[in-house]
């Protein structure tokens, strides 16, 4: 690149840290960032700034935090600054067509999955529920549809048998970081040129909630230790246990009496350090749980002190 390249960097949660920090190290000018305003954090809500937010301070870099991006002034503000690009990783709202046609050279994103698969906010806890041994990062040049606008580079990775979201998250992050620097430079360069998305292929990914991290013991082992993964830490696997919540947080799948005739969510054996239930094929063996209301144990500190029985079921 001969001149130099002006970016506004728009990001919110630790995902988008990396691949601002490789930005910056690519010796690529950020004139701004722009992230979510401070919100309350953790279960006293105190308020906390966003990850992005903290790690551009540090670095010294203007952070803007809008309440609504269709503001007039804050349009205006970024349109002050002539960027060549806008680059948004995980910002958290949707971006009106007054911003995405600020930058000369484009609006790019930078999405966690295959693209025009899982297209929307939860592309990586969906891919580990639904038991997928393969992701990526794709970037791709911004529309106001969500996550439909033409591709540009992708790269892939596969899912570890036992990898969390939170694990997964991390990993992915870093991969985009390099795959958005390498995206941004060819765009400049003029040397990358836009596909549009298959959409035949396309499906979606809609934002987690709570009542999604509900086990239903109907389902088979692996599908319920998919489940688990998948939504860890957030809104995180749950049960009921004598009407209180019971969180999930580690299981295995166990072929231990897989051909049990005990109802689904009917704890089937108790073990020094774990105890089994079963599921609609299969057996679960949790591992790591979290009684309403308190720390999350190992099971075997749960046995000892909340006394699971043979025959009782969970749900």
């Amino acid at each position: 690149m001969s001149e130099a390249v002006k970016i506004i960097y728009m990001g919110t949660p630790e995902f988008a840290v990396p691949p601002l920090r490789a930005i910056l190290e690519a010796g690529l000018d950020v004139k701004a960032v722009v992230t979510q305003p401070v919100r309350g954090k953790g279960r006293g809500r105190k308020p906390a700034p966003s990850p992005v937010e903290t790690f551009a301070s540090e670095q010294g870099l203007e952070v803007l935090t809008p309440y609504n991006v269709r503001d007039t002034a804050f349009i205006e503000r970024l349109q002050a600054e002539k960027p060549d690009f806008i680059i948004v990783v995980a910002y958290g709202k949707i971006l009106p067509a007054k911003i995405l046609s600020i930058p000369k050279k484009g609006c790019v994103n930078l999405h966690a999955s295959l693209l025009p698969r899982y297209r929307g906010a939860a592309p990586i806890n969906r891919a580990i529920i639904d038991g997928k041994s393969e992701t990526g990062v794709t970037t791709m040049l911004m529309d106001e549809g969500m996550d439909t606008g033409e591709m540009l580079l992708s790269a892939r990775l596969s899912i570890g048998a036992e990898e969390t979201a939170e694990e997964l998250t991390k990993r992915l992050s870093v991969l985009g970081a390099g795959l958005l620097v390498e995206t941004i430079k060819k765009l400049a360069a003029h040397t990358l040129t836009p596909r549009p998305q298959d959409e035949a292929l396309a499906s979606y990914a809609w934002s987690m909630k709570k009542k999604d991290g509900l086990i239903d013991w109907s389902k088979s082992a692996a599908e319920i230790k998919n489940l688990v993964r998948g939504v860890y830490p957030w809104p995180g696997a749950y049960t009921y246990r004598d009407g209180r919540v019971l969180k999930v947080h580690s299981v295995q799948c166990s072929d231990a009496d897989s051909g049990t005739s005990a109802a689904p969510g009917t704890i089937i054996r108790v073990e020094k350090e774990s105890f089994f239930v079963a599921a609609g094929e299969g057996l679960i063996e949790l591992l790591e749980v979290q009684p309403e209301n308190k720390r999350k144990m190992a099971a075997g500190d749960f046995i000892k002190g909340y006394k699971p029985e043979v025959g009782e079921v969970l749900g």
